[in-house]
């Protein structure tokens, strides 16, 4: 076996100078279940928060009215095409 930097193996000295895992992780450096749902939960808490925040902004307001607008729109056209096709003016 080689000494060089890219030997797949690691050194023993490498092994010795890791730290030990913290109370999320088990012996193998493997994350806890608690752990990654911890993290998940706080993620998802993260995104729906942001995402409240961004629909109670002035442009987030503005951004539903125009969806609503455009839905209100929509639901006319499809109602107007409707009429056409059953021959009603």
């Amino acid at each position: 076996m080689s000494d060089s930097p890219y030997s797949p193996e690691p050194h023993p000295h490498d092994i010795a100078s890791e730290s030990t895992p913290s109370g999320d992780y088990d012996e193998a450096g493997v994350p806890t279940f608690e752990h990654v749902r911890d993290k998940i939960e706080g993620r998802y808490a993260t995104a729906v928060g942001s995402t409240e925040l961004a629909e109670e902004s002035a442009a987030g307001r503005s951004i539903a009215q125009q969806q609503a607008d455009r839905d209100a729109a929509a639901r006319e056209r499809l109602e107007q095409i409707r009429r056409s096709v059953r021959g009603e003016q």
